[in-house]
């Protein structure tokens, strides 16, 4: 009997004993377990200060960056519209400078030197992809006793240029030159086998002869808004022939 007693009490002190050990050892894994918690959260909320400060970091990068590029627009956009006012001063000095040189080759008569010859072999280059081979100026031939003087010539291979200048241009300038044209062989047979073109120079032109010389297929040269020399109605004398 007292043999039982004695085991029922050994298996009792093992039980307790067994229930003491595994509650220290539940204690330990929890505390594993709150450190491991609390290690995790303190490694998170690092993670999350250090993203915070690289977000921050970052949009004092971008508004860095939006201050330099709004500061270069202002300086690009202050740089163009001095351009812009420099443009337009240059135009306008000019356009200035083009009158008084016109207005003093009027009055020297001097146009077909000054303003018609300068501007012929860009011009013709520029509408007839001309090549330029030969030009002259003042050009007098004498036959049979008659006199033929024309203001300026230029040849190309296939074309030979008529062109007569006139200091105020009127319609009937241009019925004059149109029929001084008709005699250019006459006078030039060397250049019979090229196509004759007539050129009607001036500073500028009145609406009414430009519109009559585009009729009779005679091009008119003159400044194109105080800017450049150019041909004016080369567009209307190709449809009118």
């Amino acid at each position: 009997m007292k043999t039982l007693e004695h085991r029922v009490e050994s298996l009792e002190s093992l039980l307790g004993q067994f229930i003491i050990n595994h509650d220290i050892a539940l204690r330990r894994l929890e505390n594993k377990i709150d450190r491991y918690i609390e290690e995790m959260q303190k490694d998170r909320k690092a993670s999350e200060e250090r993203l915070q400060r690289q977000i921050e970091e970052m949009e004092k990068d971008r508004k860095a960056f939006q201050d330099e590029m709004k500061a270069f627009k202002d300086e690009m956009k202050a740089f163009k519209d001095e351009m812009i006012d420099f443009k337009r001063r240059q135009e306008e000095e000019n356009i200035r400078k083009n009158k008084e040189w016109s207005a003093l080759a009027k009055k020297m008569g001097t146009i077909v030197e000054d303003l018609i010859a300068p501007a012929l072999r860009p011009t013709l280059s520029k509408y007839f992809g001309c090549e330029v081979t030969m030009e002259g100026q003042r050009i007098f031939r004498r036959k049979n006793g008659e006199d033929y003087e024309i203001d300026a010539i230029a040849g190309c291979e296939n074309k030979i240029f008529m062109i007569e200048a006139r200091s105020t241009p009127k319609v009937e300038d241009v019925k004059e030159i149109k029929d001084k044209g008709k005699r250019f062989f006459e006078f030039f047979p060397e250049h019979k086998d090229k196509e004759l073109i007539i050129i009607f120079g001036s500073i500028t032109f009145p609406e009414n002869v430009i519109k009559y010389a585009s009729k009779r297929n005679v091009y008119v040269l003159a400044w194109r808004e105080w800017q450049y020399m150019d041909i004016l109605n080369f567009d209307e004398v190709r449809r009118s022939g």
